[in-house]
């Protein structure tokens, strides 16, 4: 579940001061909206209907609907949703209608992957700190940013004012990290250990554990397999 200030139903403020929970759910399929509404604005769409984003986004029309719901009033009854005026708002709900400083703390395989992702800039995720304790990279440069070692740590989070930090680093360093990320004042942290911190609840952390996800994916066909 995820925090969220509710939209104002005249849609008049973005956000009033009550606070409701949001499901993670909730907040992927507002993700998947989002890219139906890029696509349907590129190709020259003007409205979409409920039914429309929910056969994009592989969900119900009721759905689509309870899921903005949450946030306020969007459209109006027959006529549908204005496509460039719902992807606005969805911008600022999901927070992407702004630039986001990110540092990198671990540049191993899956650091250095993350790091080349085009989507990440494109989506107003801005790079400016790599971290990584491997003596041979500290010093070393990726696309115009230096590595620099974990004594820094504290000291480039503050000085270059990040807020969300990617943690790519074996589960035994990524604690000890964590703490030392949220004490220089982060704001969230997206987290490839596979390990589950323990961070402040002011604090977001959203886990992305690929073996995790495989397991689900084999579980599902398992199952699908015993129905049969």
């Amino acid at each position: 579940m995820t925090d969220f200030t509710r939209a104002d139903p005249n849609g008049s403020t973005p956000y009033t001061s009550v606070t409701r929970r949001i499901p993670a759910s909730t907040i992927r399929r507002l993700s998947h909206y989002l890219r139906s509404l890029e696509d349907l604005e590129g190709s020259g769409g003007a409205t979409v209907s409920s039914e429309e984003l929910a056969i994009r986004g592989q969900t119900t029309a009721a759905q689509v609907r309870k899921d903005l719901s949450h946030f306020g009033s969007f459209g109006k009854r027959g006529l549908g949703y204005q496509v460039d005026e719902l992807r606005q708002r969805l911008c600022q709900i999901l927070g992407v209608d702004r630039s986001w400083k990110v540092a990198l703390i671990g540049a191993g395989r899956i650091g250095s992957a993350l790091f080349e992702y085009p989507a990440f800039e494109s989506r107003g995720y801005e790079c400016v700190a790599i971290i990584d304790s491997d003596p041979a990279k500290i010093g070393t440069g990726r696309s115009g940013l230096q590595i620099h070692g974990p004594e820094d740590l504290e000291s480039l989070l503050k000085g270059l004012g990040v807020e969300l930090v990617i943690l790519a680093v074996p589960a035994r360093a990524a604690q000890e990290m964590a703490e030392r990320a949220v004490a220089a004042g982060i704001k969230g942290i997206l987290n490839f250990a596979p390990i589950r911190l323990k961070v402040p609840a002011h604090v977001p952390v959203e886990d992305v554990n690929l073996v995790m996800q495989l397991e689900a994916l084999s579980f599902a066909i398992t199952q699908r397999r015993s129905d049969a």
